[in-house]
């Protein structure tokens, strides 16, 4: 098997806040985007990575062993704009991640990469434990079955062929990769997630980020 990673990254971010992108953004010394990059470099399992970005940030990308490519309107058609820089035909499975989690840990690369092995599809997931509620205006309008949910995550890994196809046959934005490939009618394996493969998303989700990334000296990586 080889395997290639996708990082999106030519989204916006507006929610996180701050005078640019969240991928941009300074993370631990870092950007948030070099944490994410570097995960996948360093993985001994991954080998091709290409970055999809934003046509004004190209400029910005100052990565070594990185396919950079453009994104498009929305997630979907730059995850379709990845799978097209990937030119090495002797890569055979993708995985696709989101930029905006750089505390992804090669333990979950690894897991992801091995699920491949008997099925075309895997993503990492969390089971929901909280209590689930429907609402409106404020106030609780009902409770919610939380039996069979979980949480995606990402990177989502793929047989390289399916799920180019079935990116290719759909044509309307998903919210992940695994919604296209179930459209596709494609199998995906749920792996075990990890807490801390957080998204970030929010302003607050920085200190977050910070307090893994300071932290990994007694958290488990391999």
């Amino acid at each position: 098997m080889t395997c290639a990673a996708i990082i999106v990254a030519a989204g916006r971010g507006l929610r996180a806040g701050g005078p640019v992108a969240k991928q941009w953004q300074p993370l631990c010394g870092k950007r948030v985007i070099d944490h994410t990059v570097t995960a996948f470099l360093s993985h001994p399992r991954i080998d091709r990575v290409v970055l999809v970005l934003h046509a004004d940030d190209l400029g910005d990308a100052d990565f070594d062993g990185v396919t950079l490519t453009t994104g498009g309107a929305d997630r979907a058609a730059s995850v379709r704009a990845g799978l097209a820089a990937l030119t090495d035909p002797a890569v055979t499975h993708v995985l696709i991640h989101d930029v905006a989690r750089p505390c992804v840990t090669a333990r979950t690369i690894s897991d992801v990469i091995d699920a491949l092995d008997h099925s075309p599809g895997a993503a990492p997931a969390l089971p929901v434990t909280d209590a689930l509620w429907t609402g409106a205006d404020g106030r609780v309008t009902g409770t919610q079955d939380r039996t069979g949910l979980y949480r995606a995550q990402t990177p989502q890994g793929f047989d390289r062929a399916a799920i180019t196809a079935a990116h290719a046959a759909h044509a309307s934005n998903a919210a992940d990769d695994v919604e296209v490939a179930r459209a596709a009618g494609l199998d995906v394996a749920i792996v075990a997630g990890d807490e801390d493969n957080l998204k970030i998303t929010h302003p607050a989700d920085f200190d977050r980020a910070a307090r893994i990334l300071r932290g990994r000296n007694g958290h488990q990586t391999g």
